[in-house]
C-alpha cells in the first residue's frame, strides 16, 4: 500500500500502487456528518460543572472508539465524580437532542450518489449504536439508503473497537458478492484510530482529518485531504472520476 501526503485534486490521474478499487467503506462522524462539533458541545457542558475543559487532545483519544470505552478514557483523564456509565448516559442524553440536526459535510452528496450512480458497492462502518446510527440520520435517510449494508458498533459480529480491523474487515464481508482482497476496499476516515484500524485490515485508506490532526498522523493514510470535496475518485484505479465541475458544492 502506497502512502502519499496531501495530495492536491489538479489533474486527475490514478495514484501508483493504489486500485483497482471495487468497493468503498465510509466511516460517518465528523466525515460524512458534522456530528464531532456535537460531542465536543456535550462533553464541554458536563466538564464545565467541575471546573474542567474539554481538549482536541483528550478528543482525539476518544474518536473512533464505542461510546462506554471513550467515556472511559474521558472519566480517567479528567478525574471527575462520576463512573464512566454515568458521564455516558448524562451526555448521549445531550446528544439525543442535538443530533437529529447533523448537516452532511463538503463534498459527501456528490460523492456517495456519484459512486452509486456507477455501480460502486458502497458500505458505512460507525462507532455508533443501530439506535444512535437512526437519530443521527434522521435528516438523510434517502442518502443513506444508498448504502449496500450499515455495520454499527453494536453489531454481534464485531467484537473489537477501532484500531483493531474488525468493523471494516466484517463490513467487507457483509457485501454481495464480497471482494476477492481487502486490498480492493479504499475506506474513508476522518480519525488516526480509524486510519489505523483500515491499516489494519490492509485496506487502502482516505483521511479527511480535522485540521487539528499531526501531520504525523495524516502521513500514515494512503490519500489526505482537507476536505471530501478536494477528492476525486478519478485518483484512484477502479474508481469513476468526476466527468465535470457541476455538483462540486454538495
Amino acid at each position: 500500500m502506497a502512502n502519499q501526503m496531501y495530495l492536491a485534486a489538479a489533474p486527475v490521474a490514478a495514484v501508483p500502487g493504489v486500485g483497482p478499487i471495487t468497493h468503498v467503506i465510509f466511516d460517518m462522524d465528523g466525515l460524512l456528518l458534522n456530528t464531532e462539533s456535537m460531542y465536543s458541545i456535550a462533553s464541554e457542558t458536563i466538564l464545565a460543572r467541575y471546573g474542567k475543559k474539554f481538549t482536541y487532545e483528550l478528543k482525539a483519544q476518544m474518536m473512533g472508539r464505542r461510546a462506554i470505552e471513550a467515556s472511559q478514557i474521558l472519566v480517567d483523564a479528567m478525574q471527575i465524580p462520576m463512573t464512566a456509565e454515568e458521564y455516558h448516559v448524562e451526555r448521549e442524553a445531550q446528544l439525543e437532542k442535538l443530533f437529529p440536526q447533523a448537516q452532511l459535510l463538503p463534498g459527501v452528496e456528490r460523492l456517495v450518489r456519484h459512486l452509486h450512480a456507477h455501480g460502486i458497492p458502497m458500505a458505512v462502518a460507525t462507532g455508533s449504536s443501530a439506535r444512535i446510527f437512526k437519530i443521527k440520520t434522521s435528516q438523510h435517510t434517502e442518502l443513506f439508503s444508498l448504502f449496500h449494508h450499515i455495520v454499527t458498533s453494536d453489531d454481534p459480529e464485531c467484537k473489537h473497537s477501532k484500531p483493531q480491523p474488525d468493523i471494516f474487515l466484517l463490513a467487507m464481508k457483509r457485501f454481495a458478492p464480497a471482494p476477492t482482497s481487502s486490498t480492493q476496499v479504499l475506506v474513508f476516515e476522518d480519525a488516526p484510530l480509524g486510519v489505523q484500524a483500515a491499516i489494519n485490515a490492509n485496506m487502502p485508506v482516505v483521511m479527511i482529518p480535522d485540521l487539528r490532526v499531526a501531520p504525523a498522523d495524516r502521513a500514515r493514510a494512503t490519500l489526505s485531504f482537507d476536505s471530501m470535496a478536494d477528492f476525486d475518485p478519478g485518483m484512484v484505479a477502479g474508481l469513476p472520476a468526476y466527468s465535470s465541475a457541476a455538483g462540486a458544492g454538495l
